[in-house]
């Protein structure tokens, strides 16, 4: 979607889209399932889980961050990331909504 279309969507359309771009990518996918199993976490234990080099797991954390996935501190010379469950509560609304709302279509369709 072309930065200058997202002017005929809804805020909060938009809003849900970011969310799930940021998801859209299996490198950020690894990196927020590692932050579920170990609630918090240095990013040097992220680049040593996910296994890619420093600079690519900071520009997967910066786009995680930016749609406020995550959350993140600094702690001296350390960035501590954690998720952020706000983000989660609202795309389990999201997914719930669409998932009740196709249980009602037989699937004929096509």
């Amino acid at each position: 979607m072309g930065v200058t279309k997202t002017n005929l969507y809804s805020e909060e359309h938009n809003s849900q889209a970011e969310l799930f771009k940021a998801l859209g990518h299996p490198a950020r996918l690894k990196i927020v399932n590692y932050l579920l199993r170990v609630n918090s976490c240095i990013c040097g234990d992220i680049v040593s889980e996910v296994k890619l080099a420093q600079p690519t797991i900071t520009r997967h954390l910066k786009v995680l961050k930016e749609a406020d996935i995550i959350k993140g501190s600094i702690e001296g010379n350390q960035v501590c990331y954690c998720i952020n469950s706000e983000s989660f509560r609202v795309l389990k609304e999201i997914i719930t909504i669409m998932a009740e709302e196709v249980s009602g279509i037989d699937g004929t369709c096509c």
